[in-house]
């Protein structure tokens, strides 16, 4: 049996959650903010809150992610998944240089969670409803 793309997809999550976390633990270091401290250099505050907001949303993502898989197109939900993923991490690029470089990059995540919520939706639907 081959695994489904939805898992590659899922395990590069892995990997970009691990990545924005040791950025922290580097900004951590660079500008001397103590766990539990959230505040402090503005840089180190930027990095911070681009990992906590990428990391609520990937709860989200990966649902979708595999329900637009399964019931859709796996092919088509891995697309948007990887797109996704890149342009989270265009975001988390963007914010820890300034504020407003994440608003393009957060647009375009938004567009393909939107993406993969109608994928999701229309497998659903077509599957419970179609005979």
């Amino acid at each position: 049996s081959e695994m489904p793309l939805e898992c590659y997809c899922s395990c590069v999550v892995l990997f970009f959650l691990a990545y924005f976390t040791l950025q922290v633990i580097y900004a951590r270091r660079k500008y001397k903010v103590s766990p539990p401290e959230t505040r402090g250099h503005p840089e180190f505050e930027r990095i911070f809150r681009a990992q906590v907001n990428c990391s609520e949303y990937f709860p989200i993502f990966v649902s979708l992610l595999w329900v637009a898989g399964i019931f859709f197109h796996q092919g088509v939900a891995a697309v948007c998944g990887l797109l996704y993923l890149y342009t989270r991490f265009k975001y988390f690029q963007g914010y820890a240089v300034a504020a407003q470089g994440r608003l393009g990059p957060l647009y375009a995540s938004a567009r393909l969670l939107w993406l993969l919520l109608g994928l999701a939706v229309s497998g659903l639907l077509a599957h419970f409803l179609l005979p």
